[in-house]
């Protein structure tokens, strides 16, 4: 029986602090969307429609480990950010499309895409640039990780919907906005209340340092939800 079957879904986000401890990498952050299925699957008309659809700033391209090197199963990668310079063009062209290929082979050489399956999947893979991305190296290696734990995880079914029912509501996002009921938690105490604004006033890094105290917490709880996806 095939294990690529039938349309499969995966994502995956990986971030780090920046190198200077100075807070999380905005800047070089990878987020993979992606989608995965057999010939005569709607992953195979979606990966042509995305090879074939190019547009001012939106532009798919084949996955390559290096030229005249096209990875199997076939990859299509497009861009979540429209590109706006050469500067980002290069980076999706190049650390970002090698970081891609090298994930989907790694998954084909140990066993997660079987090889015997490859030449007849497709998989279209949805990649975030910012546009202020200044570390080739963690444009590469991070989105190489997070196409890794995508496949990964659309290969496993992960996460599972009685899963997600179980911890939705208490589950962290990194970038999210807080709750009203989160912003109102300090205010119940007027004289707590007007510490923290004049702490606030004192140092306009403290909403910063909130934010990302609570990022790190959706990224623990990330990290744990990548381990489980491994272990399947």
């Amino acid at each position: 029986m095939a294990v690529i079957d039938r349309v499969l879904i995966g994502e995956a986000l990986v971030i780090e602090e920046r190198p200077d401890g100075s807070g999380l990498d905005l800047k070089n952050v990878a987020h993979i969307d992606l989608i995965m299925g057999p010939r005569g699957s709607a992953a195979e008309d979606a990966f042509c429609r995305t090879l074939t659809d190019q547009k001012e700033g939106v532009n798919g391209l084949l996955a390559i480990v290096a030229p005249n090197m096209m990875v199997k199963p076939s990859t299509v990668m497009f861009n979540k950010v429209t590109i706006k310079d050469g500067r980002q063009a290069v980076q999706m062209f190049g650390p970002a499309q090698r970081g891609v290929s090298m994930a989907v082979m790694d998954c084909v050489a140990d066993g997660t895409i079987p090889v015997e399956e490859a030449d007849d999947v497709f998989i279209c893979v949805g990649v975030f640039i910012d546009h202020k991305a200044d570390m080739d190296d963690r444009v590469q290696d991070w989105n190489y990780e997070a196409t890794k734990q995508a496949i990964k995880a659309a290969v496993a079914r992960e996460p599972k919907a009685v899963n997600v029912l179980k911890e939705y509501k208490n589950s962290l996002h990194p970038f999210a906005a807080r709750s009203k009921e989160e912003r109102n938690r300090r205010s119940n105490d007027a004289a707590l209340a007007l510490a923290i604004e004049q702490m606030k006033s004192r140092n306009p890094l403290t909403a910063q340092t909130e934010i990302s105290e609570a990022a790190d917490k959706a990224i623990s709880e990330m990290r744990s939800r990548k381990a489980n996806v491994e272990k399947a």
